[in-house]
């Protein structure tokens, strides 16, 4: 049985982890305007893992008796000034991501919450390739700076990302 401490919690992580889907929506919707259809794919796979992460938290909640309590979800921005700004962002996000779960696991240790903590160590890991993904990017669009040519050989890369599902504990 998940106790009322950790239902909270996880349910505020539910809720950001919704929103991320939301920020990464609206970062796709800006780079589809922008005309850089590899840059707004990256996004939308990143959007859905985001939900997938959101629901990763609602079965752990359900199967362990609680319930889940959906809030409303912040509007995110919508414009930025340019791709590198738009993936900085997107890095910043993840920091802070990592600093929310790095607070779960904090919180399921002083509850003695094993079930939750094991859970959580999914997302500690996951966490390095999110926040490692966004800073690779981040560094290309550094190096290519203001030469278009490299920008689309960029956006070219990232129509190759597609979402997979994350397997189940223990696959």
């Amino acid at each position: 049985m998940i106790n009322k401490k950790m239902e909270t919690a996880i349910n505020k992580q539910i809720n950001a982890e919704l929103y991320s889907s939301y920020l990464y929506l609206a970062m796709s919707a800006y780079f589809e305007d922008a005309n850089l259809p590899g840059f707004a794919n990256w996004m939308r796979v990143q959007a859905q893992e985001e939900v997938s992460h959101a629901m990763k938290f609602f079965a752990h909640v359900t199967e362990r008796g609680g319930r889940v309590k959906l809030t409303a979800i912040d509007a995110p921005a919508t414009e930025w000034k340019s791709p590198l700004a738009a993936f900085k962002d997107a890095f910043d996000h993840e920091v802070k991501v990592t600093g929310m779960i790095n607070d779960l696991v904090d919180l399921a240790i002083k509850e003695k919450d094993h079930a939750a903590n094991v859970m959580l160590q999914w997302f500690v890991t996951e966490q390095v390739e999110e926040e490692m993904s966004a800073n690779d990017i981040v560094q290309k669009l550094k190096l290519a700076g203001d030469n278009p040519n490299a920008l689309l050989m960029l956006d070219r890369e990232m129509t190759g990302r597609s979402f997979s599902m994350p397997a189940a504990e223990g696959e």
